[in-house]
């Protein structure tokens, strides 16, 4: 059986899987319910001076029959004593001692509030923190969450702050709606922080009620924008944990988070630099006992890969994402239909068609039977057909001998300097 333990910035727990601090980790209750059913770890929903809470609270995206393909939640922090909390935390500590426990923590970025909760909240045993810097809704607008995750110099401080007292790992979280998550990656490692986690909620409203106009959800008729999350969100968070992962002078770990729902979805996080995962939406959708999947999944596929241990997938797909300039320009594929599969829907064909380079051909054979072919000298490779295709193994895309030499856009445009400059 290989290893599914992990080391994640000195912070040991059975498996990869963390509940995110979120709804599933208000209560003692809970997180000892999470840790019985199996869960690695978990973030404990974020301290900060107690709140008041709105109802209704989430909403959700239901796509083609999809149940929550993505999720809205306009909840904040904790609205429970930090007291209540820190005594829950304690006593979970003590009946799971080898399960992680991280306290996430939210306040103003200032030196003295930072040490304050920090000091007051590691005296009950966590085994580290999550500075909380981007939640985007009604916290940002108090000057906190993403207010601050904004600015790479506030998450520089924030995390300094954090560091100077805590005696455990510092986890920075960090918010997606901002340009470029590379800058305030960097920040929170200039901080000293110990590992960055990815990525929070993204700024969404999830709808309009076509019979009263109300958002969705609404307060009392009243609406505001919330925290984006679920399945939905995974392509988003991929891309900014690799692009963290492959910068050169960023050298800490990665705690991914982001419409992880399986075990497939942990392997492909953990290949783009993920040291663990941390899991909410899913959770929230079918329960804790999603752990007994997500761990026994993961752990076949290491055995049938051959792989020893869960941290020997970190990162190796890392070298594989780059720039679009240095992609191969030269390198060349294209679809072809499998006949014998093809039930004649015609997807491909209106897609090709109407939206893409018009090489799909509706012929008919000697035997007035119509078939579809795609002529290769025009197809581009695009994949759109493949994509609207709803029979799995009718169309194939397949890689064409090369005729050129690798070459990219910048390798071309360097040549061509050299052959100008003569």
């Amino acid at each position: 059986m290989a290893d599914i333990s992990i080391n994640f910035a000195g912070i040991k727990s059975p498996n990869p899987y963390w509940l995110a601090s979120a709804p599933p980790t208000n209560t003692g209750y809970q997180v000892q319910r999470a840790f019985e059913a199996g869960w690695g770890g978990a973030v404990w929903k974020t301290l900060c001076e107690p709140v008041l809470n709105v109802t209704s609270r989430f909403g959700a995206h239901h796509f083609n029959g999809q149940r929550v393909a993505g999720f809205n939640n306009i909840e904040l922090v904790s609205d429970r004593p930090i007291e209540e909390n820190l005594k829950e935390i304690y006593e979970t500590k003590k009946r799971f001692p080898d399960r992680a426990i991280i306290a996430s923590l939210m306040v103003e970025p200032q030196r003295d509030k930072f040490h304050e909760i920090v000091k007051r909240v590691q005296d009950v045993g966590v085994d580290g923190f999550e500075l909380n810097l981007g939640c985007p809704h009604g916290m940002s607008e108090r000057g906190m969450g993403s207010a601050v995750g904004q600015h790479p110099d506030l998450v520089e401080k924030s995390t300094l702050y954090a560091k100077e007292v805590a005696e455990v790992p510092v986890i920075t979280k960090l918010t997606p709606n901002i340009t470029d998550i590379t800058a305030t990656a960097k920040a929170a490692e200039r901080g000293g922080a110990d590992a960055v986690s990815m990525i929070n909620t993204i700024n969404s409203l999830m709808g309009v009620d076509l019979d009263t106009w109300n958002t969705t959800p609404n307060v009392n008729g009243m609406g505001a924008h919330g925290g984006y999350s679920g399945p939905a969100v995974k392509p988003i968070a991929l891309n900014m944990i690799g692009e963290c992962a492959r910068q050169p002078e960023f050298n800490i770990p990665i705690s991914g988070i982001g419409g992880i729902s399986t075990w497939q979805d942990t392997v492909e996080f953990m290949l783009m630099g993920s040291g663990n995962v941390q899991v909410c939406t899913a959770a929230m959708h079918h329960g804790f006992s999603i752990i007994d999947d997500l761990t026994e999944g993961l752990s076949n596929y290491l055995d049938d890969k051959g792989v020893a241990s869960v941290s020997e997938l970190v990162g190796k797909s890392v070298e594989k994402y780059t720039d679009w300039s240095e992609l191969d320009l030269n390198h060349r594929m294209v679809a072809r239909i499998n006949n014998d599969i093809c039930i004649n829907c015609n997807k491909c064909h209106i897609a090709c068609e109407d939206t893409a380079h018009q090489c799909i051909d509706m012929l008919v054979d000697g035997n007035g039977k119509e078939y579809l072919e795609v002529r290769e000298d025009d197809c581009v490779g695009c994949n759109l057909c493949a994509i609207v295709c709803p029979v799995e193994g009718a169309i194939d895309m397949i890689d064409l001998e090369p005729t050129e030499p690798p070459m990219s856009w910048n390798q071309r445009e360097s040549a061509l300097q050299v052959l100008n400059s003569k």
